[in-house]
């Protein structure tokens, strides 16, 4: 029998822990695979865009993720006219793979005052460039940055759904969906 070295991957319950515990590891560890997860929306257009992101918050009771962004990039424009994501996370030390599907609000002005306030003084320079975030510039260097709350965003992401694959000796694969509270499915992988 081949030992399983990631034992939490064998139980519905105990899978969806470990994927709670990368994600609140990845806001509080720079170098955890959660710190930077890729954030996928949909263009205008309707194509799909996806970038990488910093996870800033998360909240396991409230199944919620926070990513902080600049009020005017893309991906708020994006999230307006389609308030769905994807996040997806790769652990490669525990072998596991989260995608998350969520809806998101766009949180601004008094709604995150407090939430600013909190984010260190060489950070809040990614909210509020001159020009706006893609924005075509004739020089490399031909803009400014400038902290401006009016400019700072909150992505609050409901999470509604994870997808979870563990590629260990076995592979394992389970959704979990907040409308029948976390239960989860095994799938096949």
């Amino acid at each position: 029998m081949i030992r399983d070295p990631h034992p939490w991957a064998s139980s519905l319950e105990t899978l969806h822990a470990q994927a709670w515990t990368c994600l609140v590891r990845g806001v509080h560890d720079r170098h955890a695979p959660a710190r930077h997860p890729v954030l996928a929306t949909v263009t205008t257009s309707g194509r799909p865009r996806a970038r990488t992101v910093v996870l800033r918050h998360a909240d396991r009771l409230a199944g919620s993720l926070d990513i902080h962004t600049d009020i005017h990039s893309a991906k708020v424009t994006e999230l307006r006219a389609t308030p769905q994501a994807a996040l997806q996370v790769w652990d490669s030390a525990g072998h596991l793979q989260l995608r998350l599907e969520a809806e998101v609000s766009i949180l601004t002005g008094s709604d995150v005052e407090g939430i600013w306030a909190r984010v260190p003084q060489r950070s809040r320079v990614s909210y509020g460039s001159q020009p706006p975030p893609g924005e075509p510039i004739s020089d490399a260097l031909d803009y400014v940055k400038s902290p401006d709350l009016a400019c700072f965003a909150v992505l609050r992401l409901r999470v509604d759904a994870m997808d979870l694959v563990h590629l260990g000796p076995h592979h394992r694969r389970a959704r979990f969906e907040r409308q029948d509270q976390w239960r989860g499915q095994w799938l096949a992988p």
